[in-house]
């Protein structure tokens, strides 16, 4: 089984992903530990990479290359990303996107990264639209087409554990046979 797990940051990706990979017996991979591993590499912080990504889009390609690469390949997976779902074409058994607004979104980075409300909204709202044009730009991705996804979920309405809960239920109740008739879901990287 092929999980992919997506969503706008402070939306409980991680979190989900990792509890979906644990009940499902599946490995769990993360685009944010891959952007890190890439940030250690070139010996730089995440900050550093993410402003650099602004403007060098060969950033963005290494990533996506490597998550598309690991996505194509995968069984017996969760594989979480922003652009997870996309990147996986049709690979994928069962697509999440995961969303909350953005004020619990900045409240959950606020308190996991240590700095202000204030100052975690206007970075995720930054981040947020630099991100979706990149993606226009490269991909011809508009990221709120959520089209793609077998469930779009408001993590704001349930409790962490609930969120889970939730989703495990629709995966199992998931009949494979309904996605033949989907269009394919495909990019060129």
């Amino acid at each position: 089984m092929f999980i992919t797990v997506s969503g706008p940051p402070g939306s409980g990706k991680s979190t989900t992903a990792a509890a979906l990979a644990e009940q499902f017996g599946l490995e769990h991979t993360s685009g944010g530990d891959i952007f890190r591993g890439l940030a250690e590499e070139k010996g730089i912080s995440l900050a550093e990479l993410n402003e650099r990504a602004e403007t060098d889009p060969a950033i963005d390609r290494d990533l996506d290359r490597r998550l598309h690469e690991i996505a194509t390949d995968a069984e017996d997976l969760v594989l979480e990303s922003r652009l997870a779902g996309w990147l996986s074409g049709d690979h994928a058994d069962f697509r999440i996107w995961l969303d909350a607004p953005v004020a619990v979104r900045a409240e959950r980075i606020a308190e996991r990264e240590d700095k202000s409300v204030e100052q975690a909204r206007e970075e995720t709202v930054e981040r947020e639209a630099s991100e979706a044009q990149r993606y226009l730009e490269y991909y011809d991705i508009d990221i709120e087409d959520l089209s793609i996804y077998d469930v779009a979920l408001n993590t704001a309405r349930w409790g962490e554990d609930d969120v889970p809960e939730l989703l495990a239920s629709a995966i199992e109740r998931h009949d494979p046979a309904v996605d033949e008739g989907k269009a394919p879901v495909g990019f060129e990287l």
